[in-house]
């Protein structure tokens, strides 16, 4: 089984509020990434990690059968909300991550990245012009050492520790992530 954890708990404070609620394509922001995952065959369910304003998002967007859960610890940094995500999905044998403020990554580069899990590696990573991005792939094998993890590092503290398969996704989304009303700008012109 293959768990999809959307990452969506911060509070928007560069872009000056839930930046999960901004219009994108006339619905809220958050709902993107949660759609693309969504529409992957190879993701088998999904969690969406909310920390700051969940209350107010959850009123607001369709969340595409993805679980909401809560990170509690959300200040502490992306690590938390991480964790949190991957002790949601049980017993999966992977977890794929997409990050809530990236509408451009598309199913296409989810379904690629968990199509090139071969087994050896303990992650799998989308790349965009050689440089790492996401979805990230990490097997259950490595979701220990994920959960030890602090601060806003994410997987990188980690998966510069071991085996990680890179697979191009040039052709299947544009990484942005949106921070700032003016990111969400140019994103919109991306669209």
């Amino acid at each position: 089984m293959i768990g999809g954890v959307i990452l969506a708990a911060g509070a928007g404070r560069r872009f000056g509020g839930p930046k999960q609620l901004a219009s994108f394509a006339g619905r809220p922001l958050l709902e993107r990434p949660l759609r693309n995952v969504a529409a992957c065959a190879s993701v088998d369910s999904s969690i969406v990690v909310l920390g700051a304003h969940a209350e107010r998002i959850l009123e607001r967007i369709d969340r595409h059968g993805a679980k909401p859960v809560i990170c509690e610890t959300w200040r502490q940094g992306q690590a938390e909300s991480l964790r949190t995500g991957l002790e949601a999905l049980g017993d999966a044998e992977a977890a794929v991550v997409v990050l809530g403020d990236q509408p451009l990554i598309s199913p296409r580069a989810i379904e690629r990245v968990v199509a090139a899990r071969d087994g050896k590696a303990m992650a799998v990573r989308a790349t965009y012009g050689g440089a790492p991005g996401h979805p990230v792939l990490l097997e259950r094998a490595i979701f220990g050492a994920l959960k030890r993890v602090r601060g806003d590092v994410g997987a990188r503290a980690v998966l510069d520790t071991v085996a990680v398969q890179e697979v191009a996704c040039d052709d299947a989304g544009e990484p942005f992530d949106i921070d700032t009303p003016e990111d969400l700008g140019k994103v919109r012109s991306r669209g």
